[in-house]
C-alpha cells in the first residue's frame, strides 16, 4: 500500500452510466481503462444531484446536510447572479486533500469545485468575477496559488476564451499536464466540464454532448501520458468519475412568480426580489428548495404548488434532511422529468416553454441536473484503474457518498471521524 503514493481523480462534469455503457467501445482511453480496471457502474448521487454539493461529496463521504455545502448558490434573493460556494471556508467536513496533507502528501486541484482559499498546494481554484470592481486575473489570485496562476497564464493562457467551453478544458487539462510533470503531486483532482456545458444548451443526447464526451475521453488520455513522463504512472491510481448525469427539458416553473401573486414577495422588474420576503423558492434546477420566514399557512402553500403543473413530489423538512438536504429548508420539491425549476418573480405565467431561441440566456436550459437521485435512467458512475486497482472487474452499485474513503484507502489514508461513505467493495486489491 505505501508504495502507491499518486492518485489522479479526473471529474468529467455529467458523466452518466449510459455513457459508458452505450459508448465504451468509441471511447479508446475509458474503453482500456475499464477493460483493464474496475467499473462501478451505477452510482446514485446525492440530494440535490448539483456540481458542488456533489463534489463536496466526492471527497468528504458525507451528505450535504453535515457537508454545509447545500446547493450550488447562496441565497441572495436580491442579487439575480449569487455568489457561488466557491470558498473551502463553507465546508464543514474533513476534505480528502487535507486529510493528505497531513500526512505530507503534495495536493493539486484544477477547478474543483469550493476548493477557493484552501491549503492545497497547487490550485486552481474554480471562481468567477461576481461584482463589477474586480476582473477574473484578480479574483483568481486570491482564491488560488497566486504563483501557479501567473505562470499558467503565461504558459497556457493564449488557449483560453473566456470561460468558453471546449478551450476552458483545453487549457485546465493543460495546466493540469504541467503540474504532474514539474510537481509529481500525490494527490491530483480535475475537474472538466465541456460536457455539461454542452447538455445544458444543446440536450443530452446531443451531438454536441457526444463531441465534448470523445474530447474528454482524449483530455483523460493526455493526462494519464502526463503521469507516464513524469515518470509516476508506474504508482498512479486513476479514477475517472461522473458527479451527476442530466436530463432533457422543455418547460420551466418560476414559482417565485406564484409567491408574488400571494404577496408573500415583493418581486422587481430584473426577477429578483426584495429582502422581506415570507416565501420564497430557491432553484436546484431539477428541484428547488423552498424557504420560509415567519409563515404559518404551510399547508396551504403545500397545496398550492401541488397543483401546478409538472410537479412531481413535495417534502417536508425532515423527509429533505434524511435524503442530505438542507435541514433550513422548509419544504423541497421535485419537478417531473422535462421539468425545471428558475428563482423569477416576475414572469407572465408560473409554467412557461422553454425554446431553442432562449439558448445563451441565464437559466435556459435544454439538460439540467439537481434532480432526486433515483429518477430512473439517472444514475452517474466511475472508473478505476491502476496497481491498487482489481482488474477486468465490475461493480453493479454503489453512493457517491462512498468515493471518498475508497479514494483515502487508494492514498494509504484513513478519515478519523465517522463518515456516511462506506470503502466500495470489490474495488482496492487486498
Amino acid at each position: 500500500m505505501s508504495e502507491n503514493k499518486h492518485l489522479v481523480i479526473i471529474s468529467l462534469d455529467s458523466l452518466g452510466f449510459r455513457d459508458i455503457d452505450e459508448h465504451q467501445a468509441e471511447l479508446p482511453t475509458l474503453n482500456k481503462l475499464v477493460n483493464g480496471g474496475t467499473w462501478v457502474k451505477e452510482v446514485k448521487g446525492i440530494y440535490p444531484t448539483l456540481t458542488y454539493p456533489s463534489h463536496t461529496t466526492i471527497i468528504t463521504g458525507q451528505y450535504p446536510n453535515v457537508h454545509g455545502i447545500v446547493n450550488n448558490t447562496k441565497i441572495q434573493p436580491e442579487r439575480r447572479s449569487p455568489d457561488w460556494f466557491w470558498y473551502q471556508r463553507d465546508v464543514k467536513s474533513t476534505t480528502l486533500y487535507d486529510l493528505a496533507r497531513k500526512q505530507n502528501l503534495k495536493t493539486a486541484a484544477f477547478l474543483w469545485p469550493v476548493t477557493a482559499g484552501s491549503k492545497i498546494n497547487y490550485n486552481l481554484a474554480e471562481i468567477f468575477p461576481n461584482r463589477i470592481w474586480t476582473n477574473q486575473v484578480l479574483v483568481s489570485l486570491k482564491a488560488s496559488s497566486p504563483l501557479l496562476i501567473w505562470q499558467m497564464n503565461n504558459k497556457y493562457g493564449k488557449l483560453r476564451n473566456g470561460i468558453k467551453q471546449p478551450e476552458l478544458d483545453e487549457f485546465i487539462t493543460a495546466c493540469a499536464i504541467d503540474t504532474i510533470k514539474t510537481k509529481k503531486p500525490n494527490l491530483t483532482l480535475l475537474h472538466l466540464v465541456d460536457m455539461d456545458s454542452m447538455r445544458h444548451r444543446y440536450g443530452v443526447r446531443s451531438d454536441e454532448a457526444m463531441e465534448a464526451l470523445h474530447r474528454l475521453d482524449n483530455h483523460v488520455a493526455q493526462v494519464i501520458e502526463a503521469t507516464k513522463t513524469a515518470g509516476t504512472f508506474a504508482d498512479t491510481n486513476f479514477a475517472i468519475l461522473g458527479d451527476h448525469y442530466q436530463i432533457n427539458v422543455d418547460k420551466m416553473i418560476h414559482l417565485n412568480t406564484l409567491f408574488a401573486k400571494h404577496g408573500w414577495l415583493t418581486a422587481k422588474p430584473n426577477q429578483t426580489f426584495k429582502k422581506d420576503w415570507s416565501v420564497m423558492a430557491k432553484t436546484c434546477d431539477g428541484c428547488t428548495y423552498i424557504y420560509t420566514r415567519n409563515f404559518e399557512q404551510i399547508e396551504r402553500l403545500r397545496n398550492l404548488i401541488t397543483e401546478i403543473e409538472g410537479i412531481e413530489r413535495i417534502y417536508s423538512t425532515q423527509e429533505a434532511v434524511a435524503r442530505g438536504a438542507d435541514p433550513k429548508c422548509t419544504l423541497m420539491v421535485e419537478a417531473k422529468a422535462g421539468y425545471y425549476f428558475t428563482d423569477e418573480s416576475e414572469r407572465a405565467e408560473v409554467v412557461e416553454k422553454v425554446l431553442p431561441e432562449m439558448m445563451g440566456q441565464a437559466d435556459r436550459y435544454q439538460g439540467v441536473h439537481g434532480y432526486d437521485p433515483d429518477k430512473t435512467g439517472y444514475k452517474t458512475t466511475i472508473i478505476f484503474n491502476g496497481p491498487m486497482v482489481k482488474k477486468n472487474q465490475t461493480v453493479a452499485q454503489a453512493d457517491l457518498v462512498d468515493e471518498a474513503p475508497t479514494f483515502a484507502k487508494l492514498l494509504g489514508l484513513k478519515f478519523s471521524e465517522p463518515i456516511a461513505g462506506k470503502i466500495i467493495d470489490g474495488v482496492v486489491v487486498d
